[in-house]
């Protein structure tokens, strides 16, 4: 079975951190390789089906994605991005985010770092926890389940890895009880 990963913001090089068979990836600048599309996903949507990828990978780029924008309503395009992200993750997929984050300079020192990433961000706002899935009334509408979250070597960009949940949490409870082995 081939395994997809795509990189978000890839540049001329799409990373593959978790060695996927299929590399693809989204910049804004157009390229001749057939492995990269050209979109600007602040107002765009990821140009691929849904359930395609095992995982989605954005270095240095979520920061650059805004959170509001007012043209020609109000939208959300970082909410609406993790919606995209979610679509088009396969069942059980990974997402990946390695970004700058608070409270570093770093996250604050480049004028087009426009949606300042915490420690808190991803699992308070996109999470399986019901009392914290802030971005809910944003429009979010998937499940991720906090995999890990650390400080990179550097210790000023925040790496977070999620994985899709198909179900709400208390489905997926109930659905795992369910499979459970009975005692005799």
């Amino acid at each position: 079975m081939t395994t997809r990963t795509l990189d978000l913001g890839c540049g001329q090089q799409p990373r593959n951190p978790f060695q996927m068979d299929e590399v693809m990836g989204i910049d804004l600048t157009a390229n001749a390789s057939g492995s990269i599309r050209t979109a600007d996903l602040a107002i765009e949507p990821i140009p691929f089906p849904d359930n395609w990828f095992d995982a989605v990978t954005a270095f240095d780029f979520i920061e650059h994605v805004p959170r509001v924008i007012y043209a020609p309503g109000r939208r959300f395009p970082f909410v609406a991005l993790m919606n995209e992200i979610y679509r088009v993750l396969k069942p059980g997929g990974l997402f990946l985010s390695h970004t700058p984050a608070f409270p570093h300079a770093v996250a604050f020192q480049d004028p087009t770092h426009v949606n300042i990433i915490t420690e808190e961000t991803f699992p308070r706002y996109f999470g399986e926890n019901q009392h914290h899935r802030y971005a809910t009334m944003y429009g979010f509408t998937g499940y991720f389940r906090l995999v890990k979250q650390q400080w990179d070597q550097g210790g000023t960009h925040l790496d977070t890895l999620m994985r899709k949940l198909i179900l709400p949490p208390a489905a997926n409870t109930a659905a795992e009880a369910a499979d459970a082995p009975t005692a005799p």
